[in-house]
């Protein structure tokens, strides 16, 4: 049976599957009888590099490199098709996730970090939808400001239709060009190298401890509830947690928000800025987050204009 040659039945049916336990790469010592059970094997000119379960290393007493958690895509690829090794090599790199690929006659197989397999998975996912997570570029602003616009062309707060600019999009700006922009926490979600989501943290305080206000928050209409603002609200955790801040804080619905982690400031001895928000104004605590910390949450100053 000829393999899949077409890059979006490729990727559409793809389906990662990510195999128990733990992988490893290890040079197999020179001169050794090659034994045990090894998964694949790369010969070259300075050595027998094996992949084999990290168990079945320690057995056999081989010294090993990268642990790595093993997905495989299961769908039939050609092994002469054009585009899915790099379009899944771009969306994880563009999640900071390193990965080396090895391709089967039926399949292909990616082994990653093994603390990263469930981030990985989750943009294999997304990519199976045509979606791709990458950092805000500077070229993108525009773009990012008109999907804001069609976002909030409709009040969440009344449900009527917004006459002018909607006040997020004034407020995007003036976040873009303030100086507690961070650019690691703009990201964008693309589909066939369009924008169609976005999401923003920016720097706030509680006192002097730094820790970041997310929003605005931005899907297509006509895309959401299909995951997108999802993705995004997992990803910037994701990014916060790997950068060391200790929370994030954001103004949203009491319904939504909490399967993100997200529980009323309040009961984390937090006050919002504007008492009125109640439960409504959220916290999500990170692993960094310090024990004892009480006061009101300061946004970015764009917040406080006007």
């Amino acid at each position: 049976m000829a393999g899949e040659s077409d890059l979006t039945t490729l990727l559409t049916s793809m389906h990662p599957a990510l195999r128990d336990g733990d992988y490893v790469y290890a040079l197999w010592p020179h001169g050794k009888p090659l034994e045990g059970h090894v998964e694949a094997a790369v010969r070259e000119a300075e050595g027998l590099t094996v992949v084999l379960h990290r168990d079945e290393a320690e057995r056999l007493g081989v010294s090993y490199d990268f642990v790595a958690a093993w997905i495989t895509l299961q769908i039939h690829s050609a092994l002469d098709a054009v585009g899915l090794t790099a379009a899944v090599s771009s969306a994880l790199t563009a999640a900071g996730i390193s990965c080396n690929v090895l391709a089967g006659f039926h399949h292909d197989h990616l082994l990653v970090p093994a603390a990263q397999s469930g981030h990985a998975m989750d943009i294999l996912e997304l990519l199976a939808q045509g979606v791709v997570l990458r950092t805000e570029k500077p070229s993108d602003r525009e773009h990012i400001l008109a999907l804001t616009a069609s976002a909030f062309s409709v009040s969440p707060v009344t449900g009527l239709p917004v006459e002018g600019t909607p006040e997020e999009v004034t407020l995007l700006r003036e976040l873009f060009d303030s100086d507690e922009y961070l650019p690691e926490f703009s990201i964008v979600a693309e589909i066939g190298g369009d924008i169609v989501g976005h999401v923003i943290s920016t720097r706030g305080w509680i006192g002097e401890l730094g820790l970041l206000g997310l929003g605005p928050i931005s899907v297509q209409p006509h895309l959401q509830r299909r995951g997108i603002g999802s993705a995004l609200l997992r990803e910037s955790a994701r990014r916060a947690d790997r950068a060391g801040e200790p929370g994030i804080a954001l103004l949203g619905s009491t319904a939504y928000y909490p399967r993100f982690g997200y529980v009323p400031a309040g009961t984390l001895g937090i006050e919002a800025p504007d008492p009125a928000w109640g439960d409504h104004f959220q916290l999500l605590p990170l692993k960094a987050w310090p024990d004892g910390v009480k006061g009101t949450f300061r946004y970015a100053s764009p917040f406080h204009a006007g």
